[in-house]
């Protein structure tokens, strides 16, 4: 894990409290194939929306996102499609 990940990481739970909610909601709908990106753009449109923009969603975390996910949840291994992370 890289360390600017880990540190936005700990700076702002609520992303992958947000991020995990979204990505079970897909795979509770039957989506055994998911986007980061995706789901990082429905964070964004969402905390817009409801004006709670205190902290900004990073795109450059959406793989990272994808790979702590399926880490944490190794059942759903391969639900992302990821590109090879030269920095990890």
């Amino acid at each position: 894990m890289r360390t600017s990940f880990k540190q936005y990481h700990l700076d702002n739970p609520q992303v992958y409290s947000e991020f995990k909610r979204l990505a079970f909601q897909l795979i509770n709908r039957g989506y055994v194939r998911l986007g980061s990106k995706q789901i990082f753009e429905v964070i964004r449109w969402q905390t817009m929306v409801s004006g709670n923009d205190k902290f900004k969603v990073n795109n450059n975390y959406t793989s990272d996102y994808a790979r702590l996910f399926e880490n944490d949840y190794p059942i759903y291994s391969g639900y992302f499609t990821k590109r090879l992370c030269k920095s990890v």
